[in-house]
């Protein structure tokens, strides 16, 4: 399949400079993917602290379940990626599969196995050929360096048409800290957790526990708060390692006001991978961003967003540039949520369509219609009861979408 770059697409990859007890490599198995990188080996400092949050899908993959178990330590040394197989609905085979990698990985980085996680994304139901990406482990392991960031994100795309990363610079004590992270998504994207792949790492010395709880906060306004098409992923893993080699105090908990900016410049992070991932939604032209307020509260407007976003008919009408506002209330209607009809305003871009729950008088469809015509497309809508507001992303739904999803397989 010969995809090209989303027209939201960054101009460049970002330089990101390397973190510190982190050292990367990748390789070809060709299990799906001819003539480009679809492993990824990441090894770890000793004694990095992992924290993660997964997909809450019942029918999760294989390395979801390796990670959920591992995690409950708190502790990694690696990490190993395959794109082009999900390694999910694979049965007794599947886990043997993860075991196996994680086995080789632990081998040749003289690390505990249940130090190692893993990840993988791709078709479903299809067998992984483990024995053909653990030949590729022990070069990957004498290739690795630091700031491999690139190649990295790259390596566990499928059909993703650009890599994803975002680097941020935080203070703790007055020391300097750095935040990077990697990530992949196009289709398949409405999760309840985080998103289809993504990894973060920082050179922060913070405890596990503490880690786990910055992430899991800041994890609901950033990749719970985009979708591409509202299917969520069988795969979903964000996890954040750290790493420590920066050497200041640990903090006493995730309140301590040391992480303060440590916690802004995270959530950049993730927002930052989160707005990629619909930027790269599958066929997407469109980058929509939807703010709603005067909700009964924060959740209520959340999904009050989500039902606008995930409506095929408000998504096609601003593919075309349709100025369809109707289509709009008809989502506030169908998420369930209450709303007042005697109140509910609707904006396109600057201009107010609707107010108190009808048209404005005298109202000009043409600034609207330009404004669609961009590639950011923004729509705020107040429901007229109290102070909840949410903000969420996607973005349009087009014969793109239908041709990728048609092709995935072949």
């Amino acid at each position: 399949m010969d995809l090209k770059k989303s027209p939201l697409a960054p101009k460049n990859f970002p330089r990101m400079p390397g973190v510190t007890g982190v050292s990367s490599s990748t390789s070809l198995s060709g299990l799906k993917y001819k003539g480009r990188p679809d492993l990824l080996l990441v090894k770890l400092k000793s004694n990095t602290s992992v924290a993660g949050v997964l997909t809450k899908t019942s029918v999760p993959g294989c390395p979801v379940i390796w990670c959920r178990d591992k995690l409950q330590k708190g502790k990694a040394q690696a990490l190993f990626v395959n794109s082009g197989n999900a390694n999910v609905f694979t049965g007794s085979e599947g886990q043997t599969a993860v075991k196996e990698i994680a086995k080789a990985v632990s081998a040749s980085l003289k690390c505990p196995v249940s130090s190692v996680f893993m990840a993988s994304t791709g078709v479903i139901g299809e067998k992984l050929n483990y024995k053909k990406i653990i030949t590729k482990i022990p070069k990957m392991s004498e290739n690795l360096k630091e700031g491999n960031w690139n190649k990295a994100a790259t390596a566990i795309t499928t059909t993703d048409t650009f890599p994803k990363g975002a680097s941020e610079v935080a203070l703790i004590r007055n020391k300097k800290i750095q935040i990077t992270g990697i990530a992949k998504g196009s289709g398949m994207i409405a999760p309840d957790m985080a998103t289809m792949l993504s990894f973060i790492f920082t050179d922060a010395n913070i405890p596990s526990n503490i880690l786990q709880t910055l992430l899991s906060r800041n994890v609901q306004n950033t990749f719970n708060a985009i979708t591409v098409d509202s299917d969520a992923s069988t795969s979903d893993t964000l996890l954040l390692f750290a790493t420590g080699a920066a050497k200041s105090k640990a903090p006493t908990s995730a309140d301590d006001p040391v992480l303060k900016d440590f916690e802004l410049a995270l959530q950049s992070v993730m927002l930052n991978l989160a707005k990629q991932i619909v930027c790269d939604g599958e066929g997407a032209q469109k980058l929509i961003q939807i703010n709603v307020t005067g909700a009964n509260s924060k959740k209520s407007a959340r999904k009050i967003g989500l039902a606008i976003a995930n409506s095929p008919l408000v998504k096609t009408a601003i593919a075309g540039g349709d100025a369809n506002w109707g289509r709009v209330v008809m989502a506030v209607g169908k998420s369930g949520e209450k709303a007042n009809p005697d109140k509910i305003s609707v904006c396109f871009g600057k201009t107010t369509i609707a107010e108190k729950g009808a048209v404005v008088e005298g109202y000009n469809e043409a600034p609207v219609t330009e404004h669609l015509q961009g590639r950011e497309i923004n729509i705020t809508v107040d429901v007229g009861l109290g102070n909840g507001k949410s903000t969420v992303w996607t973005c349009d739904l087009t014969h793109g979408y239908i041709e990728i999803n048609a092709d995935y397989r072949s």
